[in-house]
């Protein structure tokens, strides 16, 4: 039992803009975090050792932001969002700090354990904030400038990340966040009030415990799936249903729960259900181009590492255009049916790469991408604001929690999903090469970007390589098709009218109310 505050910011209109100037400088530490961070991989590779860990430096930090951000959820219901911000931003610091010096490969793979711990705070609480914050119809402008902060950290990390790296120490990538979480944290702390209320709550400790052990097995059993191991051999087959095992106990926990982490709420509201499915489904949807359109830019279309960087860059600059003007959209034909013009963007660009000539014209494929962005915009942001307009303040943290954790969870998904595609169209390539080839040809599909950007290649090997990536990026489309077809799916669980929930109080920014200012509906 803990004696908690419910609690509200009450602001004034001046405050609420060095607010929204915190959540995004506090956005933008989670944001850069993982591009700037990738181009200084090979420095600090050459300072630590430990090549074969290295993948670890991102994926311990996926895993660890990913499995807390349902948890920081809740806990911002319980305590209010300021304090459980101010903790996250302070264990990610912390963590940088702690990066920054590390000393061995294993070491900062613990740190940055530690940055992901806080960078689930962030990105459960700033979300919530600004639907505290604003009213329904302000929220998509809101989202539309946190998204910004992404699009900026695609084009700017990598660049930032490799000028350090190259120009000072890569450490300098972990230090950078220090000065830039010391303002936003100011920011916060001198402008953010909220008025306590006090409660007492009952911590699920249990349920947080089996909701983390059960997302970390899953998300550990699918980044190892098809890399470490086989999927059908006996480390994966014994990691999936001990993740289905956690799951059931999760169930039984939650649901005796007084206060429960994911509280069958959450499932029985049809809005929230199908917010978070199609949010899984669009997180899924996302990793296709992320994790293969750059191989596709340098090996088929023949450009740099920063051009085929850029390319991809293109789906961050139309995803907060969408977001931003996806207010009037849902203001005016309801948040299911804007939800719906976005998964059809997404579909558009899934056909529209599909359709393009070989080879395509890079400047096609970067118009491709960001037609897919603004697909995500629009889907995202109205799914996210109705999720927060149909439940009250002291249900607002959770809900917003759940929408995240479902979107990085279909990253994973994602990431698995597509490297078992595109892993298994290469194989096939391999193997049914002709015979002339097959002494040039790697026997692997690890050996084929170093095969074919080594130089040594016949133009015949070469050509036919090229071809094999091109056509895996084929099915990995096809795939993002797929998917982008069942996520409209899930939009349609949506009711196109449901009422919204006016906030418990005056101090939340006035975000109660209809879609157009009233009492009325989401429709």
């Amino acid at each position: 039992m803990s004696q908690t505050s419910d609690t509200r910011p009450a602001i004034d209109e001046q405050r609420r803009r060095w607010i929204l100037v915190a959540l995004m400088l506090t956005m933008a530490l989670a944001a850069m975090d993982t591009t700037i961070v990738s181009t200084a991989i090979p420095q600090v590779v050459d300072d630590l050792g430990g090549f074969a860990l290295f993948t670890w430096v991102f994926s311990v930090y996926l895993l660890a932001q990913t499995i807390t951000i349902p948890i920081y959820g809740n806990l911002a219901d319980m305590f209010g969002r300021k304090p459980v911000l101010v903790a996250g931003t302070l264990i990610f610091l912390a963590g940088s700090a702690a990066s920054a010096l590390a000393w061995d490969m294993v070491s900062l793979i613990v740190f940055r354990t530690l940055q992901g711990l806080g960078a689930g705070s962030i990105m459960a609480t700033v979300n919530t904030l600004a639907g505290d914050l604003y009213a329904v119809r302000d929220r998509a402008r809101i989202q539309g400038w946190l998204s910004s902060v992404w699009g900026m950290a695609a084009v700017a990390g990598p660049l930032l990340g490799g000028a350090l790296a190259e120009h000072a120490s890569w450490r300098w990538v972990f230090l950078i966040n220090l000065p830039l979480g010391a303002l936003s944290l100011a920011l916060l702390v001198r402008y953010l009030h909220e008025t306590p209320q006090y409660q007492q709550h009952r911590i699920d400790y249990a349920g947080a415990a089996l909701i983390m052990a059960t997302s970390c097995v899953l998300i550990f059993a699918l980044l190892q799936g098809g890399q470490a191991w086989a999927w059908g051999s006996p480390p994966s087959i014994g990691l999936f249903v001990a993740a289905g095992v956690l799951a059931v106990l999760a169930v039984q926990v939650e649901r005796r729960a007084a206060e429960p982490i994911l509280p069958a709420w959450l499932w029985r509201d049809p809005v929230l259900a199908g917010s978070n499915l199609a949010m899984l489904a669009m997180g899924v949807v996302m990793m296709g181009p992320i994790v293969y359109l750059p191989t596709f830019g340098q090996s088929v279309l023949g450009l740099g590492a920063i051009a085929a960087g850029l390319m991809l860059a293109t789906m961050s600059i139309g995803w907060p255009i969408a977001s931003a003007l996806s207010g009037p959209a849902y203001l005016r034909f309801g948040f299911r049916n804007a939800g719906i013009g976005g998964v059809l963007l997404m579909i558009a660009a899934a056909l529209g790469f599909l359709a393009l000539p070989a080879p395509a014209p890079a400047g096609w494929v970067a118009a491709d991408q960001m037609l897919l962005g603004a697909g995500f915009g629009l889907l995202s942001t109205p799914l996210l604001v109705g999720a927060q307009s149909c439940v009250g303040w002291a249900r607002r943290g959770t809900a917003t929690g759940a929408n995240m954790f479902a979107r990085f969870l279909g990253q994973t998904l994602g990431a698995a999903l597509f490297g078992a595609i595109f892993n298994g169209a290469m194989r096939n390539r391999l193997a049914g090469a002709p015979a002339a080839l097959e002494a040039e040809l790697p026997a692997r599909v690890d050996g084929v970007i170093d095969a074919l950007h080594g130089g040594g290649l016949s133009a015949p090997a070469a050509h036919y390589l090229r071809e094999a990536i091109s056509g895996a990026t084929t099915q990995v489309y096809i795939g993002v098709l797929a998917v982008a077809v069942l996520s409209l799916l899930a939009v349609f669980i949506i009711p196109s009218v449901f009422p919204l929930v006016e906030d418990d109080g005056p101090e939340a920014g006035g975000s109660g109310g209809g879609a157009d200012g009233s009492s009325g509906r989401g429709g």
